[in-house]
């Protein structure tokens, strides 16, 4: 969601490669067994294939209905590395994101340009996505309270190894 007008949600062009990639050569009897894809693999309930296609499909839908990958570079409000988390704003969504493996926020401070009220768009904390459902509020109201260099600020719950994308409503 940083980059450009492209986004890569699984090393970009690994979905359906369960095994290595080798392409078609002499080494290998030019054989296109590794090299296929294997999009039937979201149909195998033991496997997370199906939640890698939910997420997928949820990203296009959000850029359909919240563009933002044609807008003007994000605005990086956030940067904690001690805390292992990443905010920004693009457009009319706020990423957040909390990279670390063991430790979740509660009433985590994130700054925010406008006042308003802000709804969860995207939360890759999602059972439809393989997550653990940990999220239970949809809507943060903003408070005048300085933030991260902006004039207001939202506090949110952020789990351990979490995706939110939200969106102010009003």
């Amino acid at each position: 969601m940083l980059g450009g007008e492209g986004y890569l949600t699984f090393m970009g062009n690994e979905f359906g490669h369960p095994e290595w990639l080798d392409f078609p050569r002499e080494g290998n009897g030019d054989s296109f067994h590794y090299c296929r894809r294997q999009y039937n693999l979201v149909e195998d309930h033991l496997l997370r294939y199906k939640f890698l296609l939910a997420f997928e499909r949820e990203m296009l839908h959000l850029e359909d209905q919240y563009p933002w990958l044609n807008k003007p570079n994000a605005y990086i409000s956030k940067h904690n590395e001690g805390d292992h988390v990443l905010a920004f704003q693009r457009g009319a969504v706020i990423g957040i994101f909390n990279f670390h493996y063991e430790k979740s926020f509660t009433g985590y401070g994130i700054g925010v340009k406008e006042p308003g009220t802000y709804k969860i768009i995207l939360n890759s904390d999602s059972s439809e996505f393989g997550g653990y459902d940990r999220i239970t509020s949809q809507e943060y109201i903003s408070q005048p309270i300085e933030c991260d260099g902006l004039p207001n600020q939202i506090q949110i719950y952020i789990p351990c190894r979490v995706a939110i994308v939200l969106t102010k409503i009003n």
